[in-house]
C-alpha cells in the first residue's frame, strides 16, 4: 500500500481538528450558525499555516446535505467527495499556473448554472495573487454580483498584492504563524496516535525549524522518521537540522556564567571541529539565555523541552539578571553582525568575548550574581531584595503590593529593542512600563499623559509581538495612570537632555569658543546646540 505523507494523512476534516486560528474558525462558525454567510472570503497568511485546509473545511460546512453549520456530517456524499477532491460543485483552481485573462473568463463561463447536485457552486482559488491584472478584472464583476448559488473561497499568501477593488468585496481572515508549543504539541499529538516513539525534545527542534508553518513541520517530521528508522529521537533531528548538540550550548553558557575566558575560548575551539552553523548556534544562545531570564523574574515559568528545569534553575542562579541581558542582546547583535567578520567563527568568537568584555564590574571583580524578584500580580517582592535592587513599590487595586525593580524597567526596554514593532505600536510601548508577568499574561501601566497612544489595534499589534518573542500566545492588559518607574521613552528623553546639558558645558570651555569670545565678543546661543541621542 502506497505511503500517505503525514501532512495529507493528518489534514484537519473539520473545524474541531484544526490547530490553532480560533480567531478565524470562531467568526465562520458564528456566521455558519446565524445564517450571514458572505459570497467572497478571502484567507491570507504564510504558506502551512491552514488556509486552504479552512477553505475546504468551510466548503464542507456549506454543502454537507444534513445541512449548513459549522459540525459537517463528514459522512454524506458531499463531504466524502470534497475529501476526495472529486467534488463537482466545488472548483479548485491554482492561479499560480492559470494567470491568463482567457483562463479566467474561461472559468467564470459557468458561474450562471446552477450546481450539479449540491447547495453551492464553490470556486476556491488559491495564491489568488498570481492572477494576472486583466483576470482580476474579470472576476471583479462577479464578486460584485454573485449568483445566489455561488461562493468564492480565496487564499493567498500575499494579500499586498491584490486590489483593494477586490479585497473591499471579501471577508478578509489572516491566519497566524503557529507558535512553536502549538507545533510541537500537535507532532506530538500524531505521533502517539501513530504509536511511533519520540524525543520532546525532537520535537521542540522540528517546531522551531518549521517557523510557525505546521506543513513544514509534519514535512520536517516525515524526513526525521524516515531518517530515525521509524523514531523522532533528538539526536537525530539535530544531525537531520544540522543543529549543534545542546551540551556545547550549555558548556558556553555555563563558561559565561563562571566568566571564565579560558573555557568559553576552549568550547567556541571544541565546538569548530563540527563545521556548525554559527549564526544558528548565536539563535540558541539567545533562546536559552531568554528561557533564564524567564526563570529569574517568574520562578517556575513552565518552558520548552530542550533545556533540563534543573540547568536553567541553576544558571538563573549563578548569572545577574543585567548580564543575562547583556548577554542575550549581543548574542543577537553578533547573529546580525556575523556576515561583516572576516569569517564565521571569528565573528563567533568574538561575540562571546564582547559578553564577557561588557561586564560589568565592581571594585574589579565581575559582580555577584543575585537573584531578581519575581514581578506577580497581587504579591509583592522581598524586602531584603527590593531594597537591595531600589525597587519601587505601588499599591495594586486590591491594595497588596507590586514590587517592580530598577532592573526590570530596564529589562522591560531591552525587550523592545529586540522585537519589531511599527511607529505607532512602539510609541504606545514606550510609553509603557511592564508591571507584571504570569503565564499568558503581560501586564503594563501607560503614562496616563500619553493615553491617546493606545488604541485596540496596536494592543493587538503588541501582544502579537510579545507573543512571537516568548514563543507563546500572549495577551496584554494595560491600565493607564501614574507609572512607578521610568518608561523606554522617559529613559530616552533624560538620556538626550543629559546628552545636551553635557554638550553645551563641553561647548562652554572649549579653547576654541573661549578665544571666540575674548577676541570678537561672540556668544554662544543655547538652542542651537545639538548632541546625538545616546544609543
Amino acid at each position: 500500500m502506497a505511503y500517505t505523507a503525514l501532512a495529507r494523512k493528518w489534514r484537519p476534516r473539520s473545524f474541531a481538528e484544526m490547530t490553532g486560528q480560533e480567531h478565524v474558525l470562531a467568526s465562520l462558525s458564528n456566521a455558519l450558525a446565524s445564517g450571514r454567510v458572505h459570497h467572497a472570503f478571502l484567507f491570507a497568511g504564510t504558506r502551512g499555516v491552514g488556509k486552504t485546509t479552512v477553505a475546504r473545511i468551510l466548503a464542507k460546512c456549506l454543502n454537507c446535505e444534513r445541512g449548513v453549520s459549522a459540525t459537517p456530517c463528514l459522512e454524506c456524499g458531499s463531504c466524502r467527495e470534497i475529501e476526495a477532491g472529486r467534488s463537482i460543485d466545488l472548483i479548485e483552481v491554482d492561479a499560480a499556473s492559470r494567470t491568463k485573462v482567457d483562463d479566467t473568463r474561461e472559468l467564470l463561463d459557468n458561474v450562471q448554472y446552477a450546481p450539479t447536485h449540491s447547495r453551492y457552486k464553490i470556486y476556491l482559488i488559491d495564491e489568488v495573487h498570481m492572477l494576472s491584472a486583466h483576470s482580476f478584472n474579470a472576476l471583479l464583476k462577479t464578486l460584485e454580483e454573485p449568483p445566489p448559488h455561488v461562493k468564492f473561497l480565496l487564499a493567498t499568501t500575499d494579500p499586498q498584492k491584490l486590489p483593494v477593488t477586490v479585497l473591499s468585496r471579501c471577508l478578509q481572515f489572516n491566519l497566524k504563524r503557529l507558535s512553536v508549543p502549538l507545533i510541537s504539541a500537535r507532532l506530538a499529538h500524531i505521533l502517539e496516535a501513530e504509536q511511533l516513539p519520540y524525543d520532546a525534545a525532537a520535537l521542540q527542534l522540528l517546531a522551531q525549524a518549521a517557523d510557525g508553518s505546521l506543513r513544514d513541520a509534519l514535512s520536517l517530521l516525515d524526513q526525521l522518521l524516515a531518517f530515525g528508522n521509524g523514531a523522532a529521537r533528538e539526536a537525530e533531528a539535530r544531525a537531520m537540522l544540522g543543529t549543534v548538540a545542546r551540551d556545547h550550548v550549555e558548556r558556553i553558557a555555563a563558561a559565561l556564567a563562571a566568566g571564565e575566558a579560558p573555557a568559553l575560548l576552549a568550547a567556541a575551539a571544541e565546538l569548530a571541529d563540527f563545521g556548525p552553523d554559527y549564526g544558528q548556534m548565536l539563535d540558541q544562545l539567545a533562546a536559552l539565555f531568554e528561557r533564564v531570564a524567564l526563570q529569574q523574574f517568574v520562578p517556575g515559568y513552565a518552558g520548552d523541552e530542550l533545556y533540563s528545569p534543573a540547568l536553567i534553575g541553576d544558571l538563573a542562579a549563578r548569572m545577574n539578571a543585567e548580564d543575562v541581558q547583556l548577554y542575550y542582546q549581543t548574542a543577537i547583535m553578533g547573529r546580525r553582525d556575523l556576515a561583516l567578520a572576516p569569517d564565521p567563527h571569528t565573528g563567533f568568537r568574538m561575540t562571546l568575548i564582547r559578553m564577557l568584555a561588557f561586564r560589568p564590574e565592581q571594585g574589579g571583580q565581575s559582580r555577584a550574581a543575585a537573584p531578581v524578584p519575581a514581578v506577580v500580580p497581587g504579591t509583592s517582592a522581598a524586602p531584603a531584595a527590593a531594597a537591595g535592587r531600589g525597587a519601587n513599590t505601588t499599591a495594586g487595586a486590591s491594595g497588596t503590593a507590586t514590587a517592580i525593580t530598577a532592573a526590570a524597567a530596564t529589562d522591560w526596554a531591552a525587550m523592545l529593542a529586540a522585537i519589531e514593532l511599527d511607529g505607532p505600536t512602539r510609541m504606545l510601548a514606550n510609553n509603557c512600563t511592564l508591571v507584571g508577568r504570569e503565564p499568558g499574561l503581560l501586564r503594563l501601566t501607560l503614562d496616563a499623559h500619553n493615553a491617546a497612544a493606545r488604541t485596540r489595534a496596536r494592543e493587538e499589534k503588541l501582544a502579537q509581538a510579545l507573543g512571537r518573542h516568548f514563543g507563546e500566545p500572549l495577551r496584554i492588559e494595560i491600565s493607564a495612570g501614574q507609572v512607578a518607574a521610568e518608561t523606554p521613552a522617559q529613559a530616552g528623553e533624560r538620556a538626550t537632555q543629559e546628552a545636551l546639558a553635557a554638550a553645551r558645558a563641553a561647548l562652554a570651555v572649549d579653547p576654541t569658543v573661549r578665544a571666540l569670545q575674548e577676541r570678537f565678543g561672540a556668544t554662544v546661543n543655547p538652542d542651537s546646540v545639538r548632541a546625538r541621542r545616546p544609543a
